[in-house]
């Protein structure tokens, strides 16, 4: 079957069959595409390890960010923008000391308004940064 012999003067005709060999070349070409890894979005944060105590006094100063299941963004407990957001962030990093950054978003709310949020954080440049509330994460 994988070869077809005959001709009119009586010598053989070597013609090899392919079928099989594309279709080896096409499962595998399915293989390779299912096996890729599917590109998806995502904010790089470098977040703390846990560490030993150390020496250092605690930051009397901790800000906070919260999100409602609405979207609406709070900093220490009053409603802003996102352009407010960003000012707020670039004065305190202005200060002395790092004050902590507290981000407690709802588990209702929508990802991308949290996705939006931290890459203002991440685009500032804080360092301190707190998740505040992942308890409430635990039932998903």
């Amino acid at each position: 079957m994988a070869m077809s012999m005959g001709s009119d003067e009586g010598e053989p005709m070597m013609e090899m069959n392919t079928t099989p060999l594309i279709d080896v070349m096409l499962v595998l070409l399915i293989m390779f595409i299912i096996t890729i890894p599917i590109q998806t979005h995502a904010v790089k944060i470098d977040l703390p390890q846990n560490a030993p105590p150390t020496d250092s006094v605690i930051d009397p100063v901790k800000n906070k960010v919260a999100i409602d299941p609405a979207g609406i963004i709070t900093w220490n407990g009053s409603p802003i923008d996102l352009l407010t957001l960003r000012q707020y962030l670039q004065q305190s990093l202005r200060l002395p000391v790092e004050p902590e950054l507290q981000f407690q978003p709802n588990a209702q709310t929508r990802y991308v308004t949290v996705d939006e949020v931290l890459a203002e954080i991440k685009r500032a440049g804080v360092t301190k940064l707190g998740f505040v509330g992942n308890e409430q994460y635990g039932n998903f």
